[in-house]
């Protein structure tokens, strides 16, 4: 069976999701080991409460290769297949994602290429787009421009603030993440420049 490693650095609400499609059998997988730079993360307790295996590695302070070092040895151990960014609020290195080509992913709160980084659903509404969602992408060495795996539209309300519309993103991300694991984890897909193509088996 493949192996997950999460990272997170919050509340880990995609990793519950993730948790939950594996436990109802949606998601053929099992979580290797849950991962935190912030040892207060919501996430490390929910972890917990299922039984995983949990490492905190605080990256206050910590040069980002040397931190990254860290992290790769603590998933190479756990003999990780795909990682998983749940809420992870830490930029990833070069020398860490070249580590692990097409082994990474992240979901993000926007329909890509659009708005990238943070504060997301604010920038959409102020642009005045009618429809936002979400995109699980491969994580590559730039910000959020990987190629994309999966994407949910979502509509943006005349009454949205960008909590409301936040809210019902996250539902999304929470149905589609997992579906995205189980293409990658699959391998029936192939990629043509930033196309994720499901192939036939």
């Amino acid at each position: 069976m493949k192996r997950l490693g999460i990272l997170l650095s919050g509340r880990g609400s995609n990793f519950v999701a993730i948790a939950d499609s594996i436990a109802a059998g949606r998601l053929d997988a099992e979580i290797a080991v849950v991962i935190s730079n912030r040892a207060d993360a919501p996430g490390i307790t929910a972890a917990r409460e299922r039984g995983l295996k949990v490492a905190l590695l605080p990256s206050r302070g910590i040069e980002r290769e040397k931190y990254d070092a860290l992290l790769a040895a603590e998933l190479d151990q756990a003999g990780v297949d795909l990682i998983c960014l749940a809420g992870y609020m830490r930029l990833l290195s070069a020398s860490f994602i070249q580590r692990y080509p097409l082994r990474i992913l992240n979901i993000h709160p926007s329909l890509l290429p659009a708005f990238p980084g943070l504060d997301v659903q604010q920038k959409a509404i102020d642009h005045g787009v009618k429809v936002s969602g979400c995109t699980v992408h491969f994580v590559d060495e730039g910000l959020d421009s990987g190629p994309i795996v999966k994407q949910a539209a979502v509509p943006v309300l005349d009454d949205d603030t960008a909590e409301s519309l936040a809210a019902r993103i996250l539902k999304e991300e929470h149905r589609i993440y997992s579906e995205a694991i189980a293409l990658v984890l699959s391998g029936k897909y192939r990629i043509e420049g930033r196309r994720v193509l499901s192939v036939a088996s």
